[in-house]
């Protein structure tokens, strides 16, 4: 399983990352030790969200979108610190969201 993930620096608001891990908080934690050299001087992070592929292709394409103009521009706009509107629009756009993940994004954004 792959997993497409945002986070956000909590002490830099407009700071913003997405990436691709098989592990989505084990990548949180290398975020938040400074073991990026992307990420290390705005940390902390947090997660906004992060979402599952099967198939590790869609999962590059949706980061490589995500990372685009017009992908950041969808990210503002949908994965915000609202976890069910987010859940909603990825139904929307056809992405399957378990009810396993709904239930973490719920506690993740509350």
């Amino acid at each position: 399983m792959k997993y497409v993930y945002l986070i956000q620096s909590i002490l830099f608001l407009k700071q913003k990352y997405t990436g691709i891990t098989t592990d989505v908080f084990k990548r949180l934690e290398e975020h938040n030790s400074g073991k990026s050299i992307h990420t290390s001087k705005y940390k902390p992070w947090k997660l906004v969200t992060y979402i599952a592929f099967t198939n590790e292709e869609k999962a590059m394409e949706f980061e490589r979108y995500l990372k685009s103009g017009s992908g950041r521009a969808f990210a503002e706009n949908h994965f915000r610190d609202d976890a069910l509107k987010c859940s909603c629009e990825l139904i929307k756009l056809g992405i399957k969201i378990s009810e396993k993940c709904l239930k973490e994004l719920k506690s993740n954004f509350s």
